[in-house]
């Protein structure tokens, strides 16, 4: 790959995905795009970037799909989880009480654990949520991994990394050597793509957006513009999630860190102009996701 071929696919993945490669990641791409350039019986790279400057969309899609990192796990880092279920749901369930409605967005879903891991959670509250009605929305810009996530299928060492055996017992079916979700959990879910970098207002208004280790790819100035759009899709007293190694401190001052609560974020008052009252109520003891 020449470095006119690397620069352009470095711009190109930019635009398309927010992906913001460095200059020495030139090995990551081919490690990559070689496997892809030969699937479509390419010679290399070069012919690949050429075939996508002369127009063809298909394979720009693969691109962008190829070079998307789409790593997860069911409960993934834990601690957010033990948060919705002690604090942010138990919070919103008091606040909610008048509507009986909860809105969650899961902005970079993959190949599903995320989401499902929040139904669960939700499915969980029992009795609490009865009549309730709860969305969950999941978003991704892959085609690929929405239509693996809608089908809720995987493998042993997938329900092996982070799921509760009980949860396991309890929320699939095992299908061979497959283990499905079953459809109750599977229906809670929509799955629809999305890319983060276009308006997502027509999404609606949310109560918690997971956003974890997804913005870490993208530079400040898109990570600012993708936090300012969050902030208006979200209820005063909504929570947005990030992952461990993300903050909003020093991009965005649309929201501030929850005291005491590593990885949550609230709306900033000062920037809202709304009252925020008490944000959430005391934690209350959580039973081990694992």
């Amino acid at each position: 790959m020449t470095p006119a071929d690397y620069d352009y696919l470095r711009k190109f993945l930019k635009e398309r995905s927010g992906l913001d490669l460095s200059a020495d990641k030139q090995y990551l791409v081919e490690s990559r795009l070689l496997p892809l350039a030969r699937k479509a019986s390419l010679s290399g790279i070069p012919d690949l970037v050429l075939k996508i400057r002369n127009g063809d969309g298909r394979l720009a899609t693969d691109v962008v799909e190829a070079m998307t990192t789409n790593e997860t796990f069911f409960y993934r880092d834990k601690i957010p989880f033990d948060h919705l279920r002690g604090t942010i749901l138990p919070g919103l369930i008091q606040a909610r009480a008048a509507r009986k409605s909860l809105r969650i967005w899961s902005a970079a879903s993959s190949t599903g654990q995320e989401p499902y891991s929040i139904a669960m959670c939700v499915k969980e509250m029992g009795a609490a949520l009865a009549g309730w009605r709860i969305e969950i929305v999941a978003t991704d810009l892959s085609q690929e991994v929405l239509e693996k996530s809608k089908v809720g299928i995987y493998s042993q060492f997938e329900v092996q990394r982070g799921l509760p055996i009980q949860h396991l017992m309890k929320y699939f079916t095992q299908v061979g050597e497959v283990w499905q979700l079953n459809a109750d959990i599977r229906a809670m879910v929509q799955f629809r793509q999305l890319n983060l970098l276009q308006d997502f207002s027509h999404l609606g208004t949310f109560d918690v957006i997971f956003c974890r280790n997804v913005l870490i790819y993208f530079d400040q100035s898109t990570k600012a513009v993708i936090f300012e759009r969050m902030a208006k899709g979200m209820e005063v007293d909504g929570t947005l999630l990030l992952g461990a190694a993300e903050s909003v401190v020093g991009i965005t001052d649309a929201f501030r860190p929850v005291t005491d609560r590593r990885g949550l974020y609230q709306l900033n008052p000062a920037r809202s102009g709304r009252p925020m009252g008490g944000l959430m109520p005391q934690p209350i003891k959580v039973a081990a996701a694992r």
